[in-house]
């Protein structure tokens, strides 16, 4: 017992030593990461903004699209502008309960994300499969118990890896090959067993990211056969289209997390596990609001009259 609490408390702290070394790559990343983040911020909250100041768009969807957006500020607040601090004061330190609450937050947006694509996709498949008892079934009461029990299911699942996380003993290397406290990196700095652990990433928490997606994919196909059957071919183009770019990013998204995630670790790879992260960490919330509203046609109104206020307040 002794041991093991020497052990424990051996690590203070850990090292974000970033996605460079090299200090003009470190200022061409920091400028890169700003522009992405502020992107991020701007992009979705105009989208929250647009649908909360417009009558119009209080419906199921745009209420689920409302709390993507609010999630993605979440998510990208997480680690981003740790890493952008760390950068200006000089520093790679992050303390040991920062770390685990950062991994904390991180993973419930990221499962809040998931849940989100899912009920949005259920969301479609209504809309489109029954048309006639979308307003019975998509009811505000059950939007809300959706949304309010993605966010404990997601809290759940966090809690049970993040206690994990935190029995086990890190001893001697607390450098972190990341800009973010990440799972895998921190799994392989211990030096205690990490089977239970792997375990659960691989059977639990693969439960939890596989579940929405295979729902999704169910939806979509439904989807797909219920569009097959419009007579109009531009109305088939036009919801393939919408279709094919929600799929992308829900293709990006899932796709980068199963190879992050659920592999051995023996087949991890720390450049591809950064560029895999940086992807769904970075840019998949910065194109959110641009691939699911921007191409929508009464969010651009709602978009233009937001801006219109704005430019225009006296009129108004």
């Amino acid at each position: 017992m002794t041991m093991n609490k020497a052990n424990e408390s051996s690590v203070s702290e850990f090292l974000l030593l970033g996605l460079s070394r090299q200090p003009q790559q470190q200022q061409f990343l920091f400028v890169l990461f700003l522009s992405m983040y502020l992107a991020t911020v701007l992009g979705n909250l105009l989208i929250i903004l647009a649908i909360s100041t417009d009558s119009r768009l209080h419906t199921p969807m745009y209420f689920f699209l409302s709390n993507l957006s609010f999630v993605d500020i979440c998510f990208s607040s997480t680690t981003i502008p740790k890493m952008l601090v760390n950068h200006i004061l000089g520093s790679q330190s992050i303390s040991f309960p920062g770390c685990l609450t950062q991994m904390y937050f991180l993973f419930m947006f990221v499962d809040m994300d998931n849940f989100l694509l899912a009920v949005m996709a259920y969301d479609r498949f209504v809309a489109v499969c029954h048309p006639l008892h979308y307003t019975t079934k998509m009811t505000p009461q059950l939007c809300a118990l959706m949304v309010a029990g993605s966010w404990a299911v997601a809290n759940l699942n966090v809690l049970l890896h993040t206690l994990l996380m935190a029995r086990l003993s890190f001893c001697a290397d607390n450098r972190i090959p990341h800009f973010f406290c990440d799972v895998t990196p921190l799994l392989k700095l211990s030096c205690s067993d990490t089977h239970i652990n792997e375990m659960m990433i691989l059977f639990e928490g693969g439960l939890i990211m596989i579940t929405p997606f295979v729902c999704i994919l169910v939806s979509y196909v439904c989807i797909t056969s219920a569009v097959l059957r419009v007579p109009s071919t531009k109305g088939k183009w036009k919801a393939f289209s919408t279709c094919g770019s929600h799929l992308a990013v829900v293709s990006l998204f899932y796709g980068t997390i199963i190879a992050v995630y659920f592999n051995p670790s023996s087949t991890h790879s720390a450049d591809k596990d950064t560029a895999a992260t940086v992807l769904y960490t970075v840019v998949t919330p910065m194109l959110n609001p641009f691939i699911y509203s921007l191409r929508n046609k009464d969010l651009k109104g709602a978009l233009r009259k937001v801006f219109h206020r704005q430019s225009f307040p006296f009129c108004v």
